[in-house]
């Protein structure tokens, strides 16, 4: 099945893109609130969630799918004191939106100052 991919020029690395289509699946890779030169945005778990969610719902919506497709997500954070923030963070940007999670405590992200990471997969219905 060819694979669709929908960059949104943050890549690093050639093998790296934002969004992939494959068939009715949309997968979103990992994304933090760095804007395109790098630098952190937003100054807490909340404000970093929130940035998130906002090119998460831009990959997705590239890729012909919406935050009410999402079927799973995975939230990395690198304190797990912040979970009630992105929790209500989260709420907030999926609304009605039922979807399944984990949420992972890690020591660091990429770069100094990003606090959450969340990665996600979306099925669009044909």
């Amino acid at each position: 099945m060819a694979k669709k991919l929908f960059p949104d020029g943050t890549e690093v690395t050639p093998f790296y893109v934002r969004a992939i289509r494959s068939g009715p699946f949309v997968f979103v890779s990992g994304t933090t609130s760095l804007d395109s030169k790098g630098r952190v945005q937003g100054k807490n778990a909340a404000e970093q969630t929130m940035v998130t969610m906002r090119k998460i719902e831009s990959a997705l919506k590239s890729a012909g799918c919406r935050l009410s497709d999402l079927t799973q997500m995975t939230i990395y954070v690198t304190d797990i004191r912040d979970m009630a923030a992105v929790t209500k963070a989260l709420s907030k940007s999926l609304k009605r939106a039922v979807v399944t999670s984990t949420l992972v405590a890690v020591s660091a992200l990429a770069v100094p100052g990003l606090v959450v990471e969340i990665e996600c997969m979306g099925v669009v219905e044909r």
